[in-house]
């Protein structure tokens, strides 16, 4: 191999490591915004289901005055 194709054959390795190295970074970002939004999930879930079974509660309560009018 001559040097220019040497030289050349070690910027492209440069290139890959720098490219390696932010793909790695955005995969750390992206993995922890995925764990905030899994964990912001799960308390809209249970926010959810908490006041669904409050709603269920009042409708069985206007059910049941209803009934005794």
């Amino acid at each position: 191999m001559d040097k220019n194709a040497i030289q050349q054959l070690e910027q492209q390795v440069d290139e890959l490591l720098r490219a390696s190295r932010r793909l790695r970074e955005e995969n750390m970002l992206l993995r922890s915004q995925q764990a905030a939004w899994l964990s912001e999930r799960a308390q809209l879930l249970e926010k959810t289901d908490t006041a669904r079974r409050r709603i269920e509660k009042m409708v069985s309560r206007l059910k049941e005055l209803d009934n005794e009018l």
